[in-house]
């Protein structure tokens, strides 16, 4: 794959990173972000099931050609893909998260840039995937919009995205959230330019530890620096009798997702859409 005839706007640096000419976006995420996920992604429950639950609707709707794996971070969800034999390339703006991907993860294409910054000629990518980065996107909106542009015709995106906004607590504050997300609102943000193709939600057993755990100390503004539920025990770094029992309770929603079947409620939300070149006749997709 040669990225530079994909994109002629990149050029790449002496550790082999493509970069974009100018970097003028502001990006809405911790500095340290790339890094923190870094230490704890290997060993962490909740990494460890996206990437089962990402990998499973990937191969259920595999894309025709390249995957372009935006804001991927240190490449956790990219290895996986490039594993599992799609051709995925990183788009990561933060210059850690590049560097872990390219050194530590070996992805052999790591772009760094935002996906405005890099300039992508339209039509040029048959897939793009945005894995819990939409929800730190101030405009949502303008994002899908210049995704469907860069899209060939039929491409498709595949997202996790936290849900409901009512479990809205510090640590959203904390990681640069601007919204959480419901099955209608995601539809209201592809309007007519994407066609559903599948959704669910997940991590249906996470809800109630983190509402009582983060989002209702943060309404009560009860430990503000929400030190109640660590990031250890969130991800389940830890090995503990917790961690296993979150990790058995987690096995049959990915079984269930396996089988094409969808997640009533979760505390994040899967899903694969299709660019739509008639908005006109726009199938509508029910979730039940």
């Amino acid at each position: 794959m040669n990225v530079n005839q994909l994109n002629p706007n990149l050029y790449q640096d002496d550790l082999g990173i493509w970069r974009s000419e100018r970097s003028t976006s502001a990006i809405s995420y911790p500095e340290d972000g790339n890094l923190n996920c870094f230490q704890i992604e290997d060993d962490s429950f909740w990494f460890q099931h996206r990437n089962e639950c990402i990998s499973t609707i990937v191969r259920r709707f595999p894309p025709t050609g390249i995957l372009l794996d935006v804001g991927g971070g240190n490449g956790f969800v990219t290895r996986r893909l490039l594993d599992d034999g799609v051709e995925a390339i990183l788009l990561e703006p933060g210059a850690t998260g590049a560097f872990n991907a390219k050194t530590y993860r070996q992805i052999p294409n790591v772009i760094c840039s935002t996906l405005e910054d890099a300039h992508f000629p339209a039509k040029s990518v048959s897939a793009v995937g945005f894995f819990d980065v939409l929800e730190h996107i101030p405009d949502d909106d303008r994002f899908i919009q210049l995704i469907h542009t860069i899209l060939t015709d039929h491409g498709l995106i595949y997202g996790t995205v936290p849900a409901y906004s009512w479990l809205w607590s510090f640590s959203d504050v904390r990681a640069g959230h601007f919204r959480r997300y419901t099955f209608k609102t995601l539809q209201k943000c592809l309007l007519d330019r994407f066609e559903m193709v599948f959704f669910t939600y997940f991590f249906q057993p996470l809800i109630v530890p983190i509402f009582l755990l983060r989002t209702l100390p943060f309404r009560l503004r009860l430990f503000r620096n929400n030190r109640l539920l660590s990031s250890t025990s969130e991800h389940g770094t830890s090995g503990g009798v917790d961690s296993k029992l979150i990790r058995r309770l987690l096995r049959p929603e990915l079984a269930k997702i396996k089988q094409g079947k969808t997640i009533p409620t979760g505390t994040s939300c899967l899903f694969v859409a299709r660019k739509n070149e008639c908005p006109h006749e726009k199938k509508r997709f029910f979730y039940s």
